[in-house]
């Protein structure tokens, strides 16, 4: 697996530096700035006046659907993924309903994972190991024996997930790799760093790195929704990073990780336009949330 692309960048120079290096990539300026309009217009929706609550509900309902299709964990059943999570997070299904389903466990943790963003705000981020380590715990507290939940991989330890991607790196890379990630998301709070480049890179990084043993992709998506609401790019917390990505079913996702993956600038560029442009779809999927909010046609 090729190195990230900030280790040409001198050692010297802080990660958030970097990270302004890599906004000078062709493209990448003018999709952020593209990404932070629609994200401007939704946050001045008329819904989200009085009703931000119930619109980033669902906003987390729609979301936790689109991480899990993206996950492969869509459960068969005469209801709709969307319903179906609906229906968990207000009780109307017991979380323990197919108990010996597997998917249906995936499905619970994406679901446990994509709720506890909700109370993940700046000031949490200032504990970054924290943050990963209480999503990680909502994301695979039912499928790891307890000693794996809530921490990296240890030496002996491997991930069998993305393995397009190749080999997952050995746990002393994946720690260096992830003491990146710690050094950004806690940058957040200060508003020293772009949050949409840190949502991508840090969700790029997770993905690739592979710190956990399962659960990686679940982390990811839950992290960047994070970013994207503590840094102010969504600070209602109604744009759908998750059905950006699982737009055309996911196939430029997977596609985008794995150009990032290279480690080239190429690769880095087409995996920021990729999350520049699933902002924008982010932001629209939002709007329809919100116009929903409005006519009052939120399932209840």
């Amino acid at each position: 697996m090729s190195r990230p692309i900030w280790d040409s960048v001198p050692v010297s120079s802080p990660a958030v530096d970097a990270l302004h290096d890599l906004a000078r990539l062709p493209g990448v300026d003018d999709g952020v700035t593209a990404a932070r309009e629609a994200c401007t217009q939704l946050r001045w929706h008329q819904a989200l006046r009085r009703r931000i609550p119930e619109a980033a509900a669902e906003s987390r309902v729609r979301g936790a659907a689109a991480s899990a299709l993206l996950e492969g964990a869509e459960p068969a059943g005469s209801r709709g993924s969307v319903d179906l999570v609906r229906d968990l997070v207000r009780g109307a299904v017991g979380w323990d309903e197919r108990e010996n389903d597997p998917v249906w466990h995936v499905l619970a943790g994406v679901v446990r994972a994509t709720a506890a963003t909700e109370h993940l705000g700046p000031d949490r981020l200032r504990s970054p190991g924290q943050v990963l380590a209480g999503l990680h715990a909502a994301a695979a507290g039912d499928l790891l024996p307890m000693t794996q939940v809530g921490r990296p991989r240890v030496a002996g330890e491997t991930c069998a997930e993305w393995a397009e991607l190749g080999p997952a790196p050995e746990p002393g890379e994946a720690h260096e790799r992830l003491a990146l990630v710690h050094e950004l998301l806690s940058a957040v709070p200060a508003g020293r760093v772009p949050a949409l480049l840190v949502a991508a890179v840090v969700h790029a990084e997770i993905v690739t790195v592979r710190p956990f043993v399962l659960g990686n992709g679940v982390v990811a998506r839950a992290v960047e929704r994070v970013v994207l609401r503590a840094g102010g790019l969504d600070p209602t917390g109604v744009a759908v990073p998750e059905v950006g990505h699982a737009d055309r079913a996911g196939a430029d996702y997977r596609g985008a990780v794995s150009a990032y993956a290279t480690g080239s600038a190429d690769g880095v560029r087409l995996w920021l336009l990729h999350c520049a442009e699933a902002v924008e779809r982010a932001a629209s999927e939002g709007t329809r949330i919100a116009d929903a909010v409005l006519a009052g046609r939120l399932p209840r």
